[in-house]
Order: structure tokens, then C-alpha cells, then sequence
């Protein structure tokens, strides 16, 4: 019966929408718009939200089910950047709970590949107010009030809820962040901003509501995590702790063992190199399900141990789970998610 087969490590179909400034690449959504379909094996053309509906906790692990319910808590995506990203924003969970029924929409940018022209705008440069904002987003020049630096690839981002940030020029972006529409578009340069990549009801006024308008400190790493911190995994610096996702970097020069008594899910993104994930299987026999450089692959919390091998030189993972120790008051997990259908 199907029912009583294992999981196993997935990768999914990858998902490309073209804009204006370049195009970006879903490597695992559940966000209804978009809904991720597995690649391989023998669940594979089965969707995530699909898998959530059916294995439900046997997917993400107890504690995340009771908290988020059927909705896989995390997005992956590749943003490739070849003009200027539209200056953008998000709310955070409580806002975007309370006023559209979404998860809020924390997120660290990775940055894999950066041009001699690359920039990244992140929050503001001095103290300003809705008033000033609002004004030159409309006119176009709110880049004159914005942090703009210079990036390196391997660079980590944390871009917390409610401060403003886009990318120019030419880079690729690792986008982590949470299963959510909730970007809000302030400002497309005077150029076109293509109809599908924002939702024309999460507008400019109601945005200026949630920014926060305080001088944004650019730090090294901006990361939430301690500078040194270790990962769960030997060798692994945290790069991320929060709530809603914890994100490691690991360098995987040997076999490392994952041994765990229950989830939660494990995703593994490769930055470089390639990797393997062994399961084991009965009689001392094990299979091995393959990552490269540029995919993403999920390990069900079912999958409690297995081996993580490198089988290229230097290789680097970055490990994405999600830790809740209780319940989302707005979530029931027996309810369907409300998510946007696709026109």
C-alpha cells in the first residue's frame, strides 16, 4: 500500500517567472500561485501542498504542523538580477495575519554571484517619516534616503520585516524566506513593473503603515545570529535564528552523520559542490539521493538519520529548518489554507 512507503529526500520541478530586471526561480513553494511539484521518485508529479495535505506532520514534524497546520512554513527561491529589482517590502507575521490572513514574510538574501556593478539597497540611511517616503516613491527618488552598499558573494542578509530593500545590477540572490505573497511594491523606478510579480491590492498607503522609519544600520554579516555561532551540524556557523527559520552554513569537506530522535524538516540548499543524502534501507543497504550546486533538496522529518557526503571539493550547504514550541493561535490545522488562486 502507498500509504505505508517511507518518505524520502525530495527536489522539485523548478518554477521561472521572467520581469523587467531579471527573473527568478522557485526551487520549493507552497504558496498556491506557485506550488512546487516533485521531481523524482515514486511521489514524483505530486505537488507540496499536495504532500502537506497528505503526510501532514510526517512532512515537517509535529511541533511545525501544530503551529502552521497544512502550509509548508518556508520558500526557496534563486532571484537572478539584471537591472533594477523594484524597491519592496514586507509586513511581519502578526500584521500580515491580522490584516490578510498570510504569513508574514522574514527573509534572508545569500549571495551567490555579484557584478562589478552590483548594489543592494536595505532600509534607510537616516531617520525619515511616511510623509518624505511616500512622496519620493511617487516621484522616483527614494533611492536618495536608502542604504545602498556594495556586495560580495557569500555575503548573508537578514531583511527583517518592514524595512525597504531592492538589488541592481548584475547578481544572483538565494532568497530564504517564509511561505508568503506579502511584498509590497513602493516604488519601480519610473519603469514598468510587471503585473504578476505584486499584488495591485497590497499598494504604497498600506505599506507606510508597517515601515519602519528609523536610521537602518548596515553591520557586517547582518545576520540575527551571534558572529562565530555554531550550527547544529560539526563545523556549521548559525547564520539565521529565528522563529520562523534557522539557517546554517556548512561546509561539507566529510561525511557528516544526521542521528535525530524526531523532526523537524531538513532542507538542503547547494551553494557549491555537490552532495549526496544516503538513507539507509534494511539489510545494511542504503540509496543515495543526489544534490547539486543549484538545487534544493527537502528531507521529511520521517527521514530521522541519514548521511550527508560531499562528492565534489568544497562544497557548501546551507541547512534551513524551522523550530515551534507552540501553537499558532491563527492557524488551525485542520483547516485548508487560504491562499490565492491562480488566475
Amino acid at each position: 500500500m502507498e500509504e505505508e512507503k517511507k518518505l524520502y529526500p525530495f527536489k522539485f520541478c523548478t518554477l521561472q517567472d521572467d520581469y523587467p530586471w531579471g527573473s527568478e526561480e522557485f526551487k520549493l513553494a507552497d504558496l498556491g500561485y506557485r506550488d512546487s511539484l516533485v521531481r523524482e521518485g515514486w511521489l514524483a508529479g505530486n505537488s507540496l501542498s499536495e504532500l502537506m495535505e497528505t503526510y501532514l506532520d510526517r512532512m515537517v514534524g509535529d511541533n511545525v504542523y501544530e503551529y502552521y497546520g497544512r502550509q509548508f512554513p518556508v520558500c526557496v527561491r534563486v532571484l537572478h538580477v539584471k537591472g533594477r529589482m523594484p524597491l519592496r517590502v514586507h509586513p511581519d507575521d502578526e500584521t500580515a495575519a491580522q490584516r490578510y490572513d498570510f504569513l508574514g514574510k522574514e527573509k534572508l538574501w545569500y549571495v551567490l554571484r555579484a557584478g562589478q556593478d552590483a548594489r543592494l539597497a536595505v532600509g534607510w540611511r537616516c531617520d525619515t517619516d511616511a510623509a518624505e517616503v511616500y512622496a519620493k516613491c511617487l516621484d522616483g527618488s527614494v533611492e536618495d534616503l536608502l542604504n545602498v552598499i556594495a556586495p560580495h558573494a557569500g555575503q548573508c542578509l537578514h531583511i527583517p520585516a518592514g524595512t525597504p530593500h531592492a538589488a541592481f545590477g548584475e547578481m544572483e540572490i538565494l532568497e530564504i524566506g517564509e511561505s508568503s505573497p506579502m511584498d509590497f511594491c513602493l516604488c519601480g523606478w519610473g519603469g514598468e513593473v510587471h503585473p504578476d510579480e505584486f499584488d495591485p491590492s497590497l499598494t504604497l498607503v498600506d505599506a507606510l503603515d508597517f515601515i519602519g522609519y528609523g536610521r537602518f544600520r548596515v553591520r557586517p554579516g547582518m545576520t540575527t545570529a551571534e558572529p562565530g555561532t555554531s550550527g547544529d551540524a560539526p563545523g556549521s556557523v548559525r547564520v539565521l535564528d529565528l522563529p520562523q527559520m534557522r539557517v546554517d552554513r556548512i561546509p561539507l569537506a566529510a561525511p557528516l552523520e544526521i542521528r535525530r530522535d524526531a523532526g523537524p524538516f531538513l532542507l538542503y540548499s547547494c551553494v557549491r559542490g555537490g552532495a549526496a543524502v544516503q538513507i539507509p534501507l534494511a539489510g545494511g543497504q542504503a540509496i543515495d539521493f543526489p544534490l547539486k550546486a543549484g538545487e534544493t533538496m527537502l528531507v521529511p522529518a520521517e527521514c530521522l538519520n541519514f548521511t550527508l557526503g560531499p562528492t565534489d571539493r568544497d562544497t557548501l550547504l546551507l541547512e534551513t529548518t524551522t523550530i515551534r514550541s507552540d501553537a499558532d493561535p491563527y492557524i488551525d490545522p485542520d483547516v485548508a489554507p487560504n491562499l490565492p488562486e491562480e488566475e
